[in-house]
């Protein structure tokens, strides 16, 4: 028989060990009840980059294109001037009917226009109302491009003796712009002729002065 001292030391330790044996139940035992789940944790730190992957497999083809235009380039040089003159001291040429002057030309390209003018003294007479015309021609035919280029003297006193008497040499022009002339060299001339409906007077071109012909070739 256990004496008083020893029977509690006996009790404590048997209830000791009862905890023990109920902790280590609840820990090998789920269906215990568990606690409330605790707060979340922070974020860990990033990760470091992993290994780069290995090249993809190349892909296949495309489907083919439909051909292409091909558009040429044209090189254009820059426009350099191009231009002549011829020039007579004294013509005095007294025709009435034909050519008075020429003057050759080398046109470069045949996509430009031609400027040409002729100055000079002209006169006219006559006993009658008459006229005339001054023109240029391009290797013997007047300009078709657009018009021909031209000047006219008309002469009408009304008194057969005082149109005879008239004697006036004036400084005159005839200008303009011809296109459609092909390049290459171009017999550029100024000729002397009648007006339509109208009789031939007595004309002179070139008297007692300098006459001239300057021709320049301009892009259109």
């Amino acid at each position: 028989m256990l004496r008083g001292g020893q029977s509690w030391l006996h009790l404590e330790l048997m209830v000791l060990l009862w905890s023990v044996r109920f902790h280590c139940f609840q820990r090998t035992h789920p269906s215990c009840v568990q606690g409330p789940p605790g707060s979340q944790g922070r974020d860990g730190n990033p990760g470091v980059n992993g290994i780069p992957g290995t090249p993809g497999i190349p892909g296949r083809d495309g489907v083919k294109g439909e051909k292409g235009e091909c558009i040429s380039e044209r090189y254009e040089e820059p426009w350099r001037p191009n231009l002549k003159q011829c020039a007579w001291n004294s013509l005095n040429y007294g025709i009435d009917l034909g050519k008075i002057a020429d003057c050759t030309f080398t046109k470069l390209r045949s996509d430009s226009a031609l400027r040409v003018l002729f100055t000079g003294s002209l006169r006219l007479k006559c006993k009658t109302a008459c006229c005339q015309r001054w023109y240029f021609t391009f290797n013997g035919a007047e300009c078709t491009g657009p018009l021909p280029i031209e000047s006219i003297i008309y002469l009408d006193q009304g008194s057969p003796e005082l149109n005879s008497t008239i004697n006036i040499h004036r400084t005159s022009s005839v200008e303009g712009l011809c296109e459609g002339v092909r390049a290459g060299l171009v017999d550029v001339g100024i000729w002397v002729g009648t007006c339509a409906d109208y009789p031939r007077g007595d004309a002179s071109t070139g008297w007692n002065s300098v006459s001239r012909v300057i021709i320049e070739e301009l892009p259109k």
